[in-house]
């Protein structure tokens, strides 16, 4: 049974049993927040008062906890279930399950000793008030601790940490063999790619940041650091988006600058900032005020603020009193290409989700075609693996329009990468591609114009 995480020992001084049951009981909150009160990760991370007032090395430790248990939720289960006597019968009280996910996260997939791992649980159940449980949670995880590696060598991975109805589709869309490899790479942790601000000085950055050029133009940094310390991000020279996201801004051509281009759902503004810094005039539209708010604060310490202008607006109906030569159009999805940053993803979403997503969707590049000028150019791009958010949605707007027109994307312009592009010359990414260098996001691009109907 190998364990994933390199932390040689509990992180915590054995002699300062108080840090060690704050860390346990903050991220049995944050589980809590997450499954209970669905919010996402990156929401309970940032909203949790205890987990903020965590030192840095707790707070690390506490992340790689919570992210473990919700990236490995199925495996954690049926790991679970094998312990229990009755295994049919529900945990009571429910919050026994979640102390249990945190000890057996800890037994199994970060090296953390058996001991401390069990020791701290059962500390959880008796601080969280369930003193009758500290024999029962210490006899499961025990057993867990004796027979676990064997249990897992027994388990089908892929189609534990999956929701049913989500493998399914990508089943339908890829067939077993990728649906598989696709459900095995989401187990993997993202590494960081950043896109340079001047993309010719990728050799500094590169060197500067200890990192390595990707062939889409960015850099990729494989040693997890905090971003806000590291050399340029104050100055805006950089900032965080992964090597697929930077691909549709790249898409809409070489001859944006002076241009008018109109990003739709722009927020929080990677694909905005690329615009600007290549010369584009941009108005950047997004729903949400709280996150047109970021991307102005994101624009201005890239100093491209002057560059872009902001309108809090449903994109699926705003209007301009003119047509708009280049837009893009990063549509909202359920996100499933990001599920190896992101994998509350694979249990916040469900099948009717979809299903609104897609016509959402539809609505959203109806009104972006209707927007576009004769002879312009639209970029629809989606973070999700799904060909019904992707593939589907384009074929139903060829079928439907006849004034919409692909322009196929060639493989010289996405790094060479010529497994990144279709017959059909649109852009499908998925997740175990450039697996030797970690990986990439999962997304889909198609790059439209607007002809004579």
């Amino acid at each position: 049974m190998t364990k994933e995480h390199s932390i040689s020992s509990d992180p915590f001084d054995p002699a300062s049993p108080t840090e060690m049951l704050t860390a346990r009981r903050v991220s049995l909150g944050l589980l809590q927040d997450v499954f209970v009160k669905h919010h996402t990760l990156d929401q309970a991370f940032e909203e949790s008062r205890q987990f903020s007032a965590l030192s840095q090395r707790d707070r690390a430790f506490v992340r790689m906890l919570v992210t473990t248990v919700v990236r490995r939720l199925g495996q954690i289960d049926d790991l679970i279930r094998h312990a229990l006597s009755k295994p049919d019968q529900p945990l009571n009280p429910p919050i026994l399950e979640y102390i249990l996910r945190l000890g057996v996260a800890q037994l199994v997939f970060m090296n953390i000793p058996d001991h401390a791992a069990v020791n701290t649980s059962v500390l959880l159940a008796e601080a969280e008030g369930h003193v009758r449980l500290k024999g029962f949670v210490n006899a499961i995880l025990r057993r867990i601790a004796a027979e676990g590696q064997n249990w897992v060598a027994r388990q089908d991975v892929p189609r534990l940490n999956t929701p049913e109805w989500l493998l399914k589709i990508w089943i339908q869309d890829y067939g077993l063999r990728t649906a598989l490899e696709i459900a095995m790479a989401n187990l993997n942790e993202a590494p960081l790619d950043v896109t340079l601000k001047q993309p010719e000085q990728a050799a500094h950055w590169a060197e500067t940041l200890s990192g390595e050029i990707l062939p889409t133009g960015g850099v990729r940094l494989h040693n997890a650091r905090m971003v806000q310390d590291l050399s340029g991000f104050e100055d805006g020279m950089w900032w965080v988006q992964d090597a697929a996201a930077s691909l549709p801004a790249s898409l809409l051509g070489t001859n944006i600058e002076g241009q008018v281009v109109l990003d739709l759902c722009a927020a929080p503004g990677g694909k905005t900032a690329q615009l600007a810094s290549r010369g584009g005039q941009v108005i950047a539209v997004d729903r949400s005020a709280k996150r047109i708010q970021r991307l102005q604060d994101n624009m201005k310490r890239m100093r491209l603020g002057h560059s872009v202008r902001t309108e809090i607006a449903d994109a699926a109906v705003w209007k301009s009193r003119d047509p708009i030569p280049f837009i893009l159009l990063d549509a909202p999805c359920s996100a499933t290409g990001t599920i190896r940053r992101n994998p509350d993803v694979l249990w916040m979403k469900n099948e009717v989700d979809l299903s609104s997503l897609i016509e959402l969707q539809t609505r959203l590049l109806n009104n972006a075609f209707d927007l576009l000028s004769k002879g312009g150019v639209l970029i629809y791009c989606t973070c999700s693996l799904q060909k019904d958010e992707g593939e589907n949605q384009i074929d139903r707007l060829l079928s439907s329009r006849r004034d919409v027109d692909r322009i196929p994307i060639h493989a010289s312009e996405v790094g060479g990468n010529s497994d990144f592009v279709t017959p059909r010359g649109d852009v499908r990414i998925l997740p175990h591609f450039m697996k030797d260098s970690g990986g990439i996001d999962g997304f889909f691009i198609s790059r439209l114009t607007k002809i004579s109907s």
